[in-house]
């Protein structure tokens, strides 16, 4: 986490969380949801707007982190903003490079403890960090990993996933109800 962030929690311990502003999906993009976007409905059926800005990104990047609850938020300056989760919290690529080393969306590389295949046929590997989803363009890598025998997939449901990896893909959606002033 940014030495900034920390002085602004410091400064300001009791900020309101927010929830339902900020999505991530399957392919690692970050989406910022405003209320007509909420209005909608759910991530990611209503995605809202990619962020493109590559400073903020890498901001978002440095700060993202879960609480104890499974639940991923950003840490912005004092107020904490919770991510709704398309699959999984963590989006993997893959080098050729180097040996297939794994680098989660984020830019931390990890390594690899379990290997998950999904009814859809999603490709998941587990790691200290958290559950993460294959990228799609680095499918292709995986299974030649896998032919390798440096992982070996486990079938699993994706509905499964959360309870067993303790990720919450919806924080929004474990909140109460928000009543309209008439």
């Amino acid at each position: 986490m940014d030495d900034i962030v920390k002085q602004a929690l410091a400064k300001w311990p009791n900020v309101p969380h927010c929830y339902g502003w900020l999505g991530l999906d399957a392919r690692g993009n970050w989406y910022m949801r405003d209320d007509r976007t909420q209005a909608q409905g759910q991530f990611p059926a209503a995605k809202g707007s990619m962020l493109r800005h590559d400073k903020l990104i890498d901001f978002i990047h440095r700060n993202y982190d879960h609480d104890g609850e499974g639940q991923w938020f950003f840490q912005n300056g004092p107020q904490r903003v919770y991510v709704e989760l398309e699959l999984a919290p963590l989006v993997w690529r893959i080098a050729d490079d180097k040996g297939f080393a794994v680098t989660a969306h984020t830019g931390q590389a990890v390594d690899i403890s379990g290997c998950l295949l999904d009814e859809e046929g999603r490709l998941y590997l587990a790691a200290p960090i958290g559950l993460g989803l294959v990228h799609t363009q680095d499918v292709g890598l995986a299974a030649e990993a896998i032919e390798q025998g440096l992982w070996t997939p486990e079938p699993v449901r994706s509905g499964d996933l959360p309870q067993r990896f303790g990720h919450v893909l919806s924080p929004a959606a474990r909140q109460p109800a928000v009543l309209s002033k008439p």
